[in-house]
């Protein structure tokens, strides 16, 4: 009955911004840590950014400076604001929560970096 569901994926060119939305239901979101990970194809999924109820926040080296993860708990909503886009950064996006020792995702939403 936990449901995360992603959007806000698309086509942008290279240096261009987007903003990824994670509204979750089911479950008290404001205890949870949240995260973001991308799967690129034949690729392994890798963790992109994280962050805890209080707000503490950790990135992967290669988005750090480009991309802000941030969540509003009223909303129960976990966001990524990407911006200075790459190619490289083109993936599917999850979505994830921690909660007792499981991990819940969402189906992903496609970003893809092209000119």
């Amino acid at each position: 009955q936990v449901q995360l569901v992603e959007s806000g994926g698309g086509l942008v060119q290279p240096g261009g911004s987007l903003r990824l939305s994670c509204a979750a239901s089911g479950i008290i979101f404001w205890i949870n840590d949240m995260g973001w990970y991308r799967q690129a194809p034949g690729k392994q999924r890798e963790l992109v950014a994280t962050i805890t109820p209080s707000g503490t926040k950790t990135y992967q080296d290669s988005v750090k400076g480009r991309f802000t993860i941030s969540r509003d708990n009223a909303k129960n909503t976990v966001y990524l604001q990407m911006n200075s886009l790459k190619p490289e950064d083109t993936a599917v996006y999850y979505c994830n929560l921690q909660h007792s020792g499981r991990n819940y995702w969402g189906n992903g939403t496609l970003v893809t970096v092209s000119s």
